[in-house]
C-alpha cells in the first residue's frame, strides 16, 4: 500500500511540479520589473493597441479586438503588483500601481477620443458584452492570471502570455469605458471599469499565489523597524485589494445564480398556450430581486399569478418579487402608449442574460468572412449566411436560426465539416446554426 502511494506521489510530482523547469528567481523578478514601467515604446504600443481595440469594438470585429489584445502590454504592471506583494517589495508595488494607474488613465482618454470623433456611434454587441461582468469573467481572470505567471517563471518562454492577454481581455473594458464617456452613458463606463477591476484584481491574486507557491525569497531590510512597517503596509494593501474582490466575486456569483433560477422559473412555469412572455427583465439588488415580465395574449387570473408567486421558493427565489404586466389582449381597451413602449423595449433592449430578443437576432449583421474562409478553406467556391425565422405550425413560437450555405469544388470530409461548423458558430456567435454543404 505504501509503495502504491509513493508511486502515485512520484507520478504527480513528475507531471505537475512547477519547480523542474523553473527559471532563476532573480531572472523572473527582473523580467517582470522591466515590463512594469510605461514610457517610450511601451506607452506608444499601448496607445496604438487601444486605438485598434476601439476600432474593433466599433465595427464589431472579434478578429481586430484579438489583434489589439495580442500587442497590449497591460499585463506587466498588474503582475508587478502581485509579485511585489508576494516578495514584500513595497517599492515595486508602488511603482507597478503607479504605472497601472497611468496606463489605465491614458487608455481611457485614448478610447474616449476615438469614440468622440468616430462617425459610428451605435453600441455593437462586442461593446455591450463588456458592460456587465459575469461569473465566467472571474474564472477567466483567475485562471488566466495563473497561466500568465507560470509562463513568466519558466526558463523557456512560451506563447502563453499572448494567450493570457486574449483570455483575460483587459483592453476591451477600457475601450468600452471610453465609449461610455464619449457617449455620456455613465452605466457603460461603470460596468466596463467594474469588469476591468475584476480582471486586474484576480490576475494580481493569481500572481501572488504562484510567487508564494514557488517560495520566492521575501525582501529583507537591515532596519528591522522599517521592515516591520513594510510588512504592515503590504498587509494593508492585501486587505484593501482582497476585501472588495471577494465581495465583488460573491455579488457576481449571487447575481448569476439568481438569473439562472429566474430563467428556469419562466421557462417551466410560464409556458402557456394563449399567453406569451414578450419581455423579461431580471433586476438584481441588495434590497430585493425582481422579475419583471410583460405578457401578451390571454390574461392570467389573480389566482394563477398568486400560484406563480408561491412557486418562486421552489426555484430558490424566496426574496424575489414577481411583477407581471398584462392587459394587452383584444378583449380589453388597449393602452397604445404601453404597447409602443413595450415594443420599443423588446426591439432595442437586451435583457440581463445578455441574449438578444428574436427581432434583434434576425437583424443582427453578418460579418464579412470572405477572406477568412478563403484562407482557411481554399476549395470553397461560394457561400451565403443569413439569419432566418423558423415558424412552428403547432404553436405561435418563432425561432431564429443562422443558416449557412457553403459550396465546395470537391468532397469535404465529415471531420472537416464538423470543424468548419464549430468555427462558424464561434465566429458568428450564433446561438443556433444550421450549415448546408454542397460539392
Amino acid at each position: 500500500m505504501n509503495e502504491i502511494y509513493l508511486a502515485i506521489r512520484r507520478f504527480l510530482h513528475y507531471r505537475f511540479s512547477l519547480h523542474e523547469d523553473n527559471a532563476e528567481e532573480t531572472d523572473t523578478i527582473e523580467s517582470i520589473r522591466k515590463n512594469v514601467e510605461f514610457k517610450g515604446a511601451n506607452l506608444w504600443t499601448l496607445i496604438f493597441a487601444i486605438f485598434i481595440a476601439s476600432i474593433g469594438l466599433n465595427v464589431n470585429s472579434t478578429a481586430v479586438i484579438i489583434g489589439a489584445m495580442l500587442i497590449s502590454p497591460l499585463m506587466g504592471p498588474i503582475m508587478g503588483v502581485g509579485l511585489g506583494i508576494g516578495i514584500n517589495d513595497i517599492e515595486l508595488v508602488k511603482k507597478a500601481g503607479r504605472n497601472l494607474a497611468i496606463a489605465t488613465f491614458i487608455s481611457i482618454i485614448t478610447s474616449t477620443l476615438y469614440f468622440w470623433i468616430t462617425p459610428l456611434h451605435d453600441a455593437s454587441s462586442e461593446l455591450l458584452a463588456r458592460t456587465s461582468p459575469s461569473i465566467w469573467d472571474v474564472f477567466i481572470a483567475g485562471f488566466g492570471g495563473l497561466a500568465g505567471i507560470i509562463a513568466a517563471t519558466r526558463k523557456e518562454k512560451s506563447n502563453a502570455i499572448p494567450g493570457v492577454a486574449i483570455a483575460t481581455a483587459l483592453m476591451p473594458p477600457l475601450c468600452t469605458a471610453g465609449y461610455g464617456l464619449a457617449s455620456g452613458n455613465i452605466y457603460f463606463f461603470i460596468g466596463a471599469m467594474y469588469l476591468y477591476f475584476i480582471n486586474s484584481i484576480f490576475i494580481c491574486v493569481a500572481t501572488y499565489l504562484i510567487v508564494r507557491y514557488l517560495n520566492f525569497h521575501k525582501k529583507e531590510f537591515e532596519d528591522k523597524a522599517y521592515e516591520k512597517r513594510v510588512r504592515r503596509y503590504i498587509l494593508i494593501i492585501v486587505l484593501i485589494t482582497a476585501a472588495p474582490s471577494v465581495y465583488l466575486a460573491y455579488r457576481i456569483v449571487d447575481r448569476s445564480i439568481f438569473e439562472n433560477n429566474a430563467r428556469a422559473f419562466i421557462e417551466k412555469e410560464l409556458s402557456y398556450t394563449n399567453t406569451q412572455v414578450i419581455t423579461k427583465n431580471y433586476k438584481y439588488s441588495r434590497k430585493g430581486n425582481e422579475i419583471d415580465l410583460l405578457l401578451l395574449g390571454k390574461e392570467l387570473t389573480a389566482l394563477q399569478i398568486d400560484s406563480l408567486k408561491k412557486k418562486l421558493p421552489a426555484y430558490r427565489l424566496d426574496k424575489t418579487q414577481l411583477k407581471i404586466r398584462q392587459g394587452l389582449n383584444a378583449k380589453n381597451e388597449l393602452d397604445f402608449s404601453q404597447i409602443k413602449a413595450s415594443i420599443l423595449e423588446a426591439v432595442y433592449k437586451k435583457d440581463s442574460t445578455g441574449k438578444d430578443d428574436a427581432y434583434q437576432r434576425i437583424n443582427m449583421p453578418i460579418p464579412e468572412l470572405s477572406k477568412e474562409l478563403k484562407s482557411l478553406y481554399p476549395d470553397l467556391v461560394n457561400y451565403s449566411i443569413n439569419n432566418i425565422e423558423i415558424k412552428h405550425l403547432d404553436t405561435n413560437r418563432l425561432d431564429t436560426v443562422t443558416l449557412a450555405f457553403l459550396s465546395f469544388n470537391k468532397q469535404v470530409s465529415s471531420t472537416e465539416k464538423t470543424r468548419l461548423q464549430r468555427w462558424l458558430k464561434s465566429r458568428l456567435q450564433a446561438d443556433s446554426l444550421k450549415v448546408i454543404f454542397e460539392n
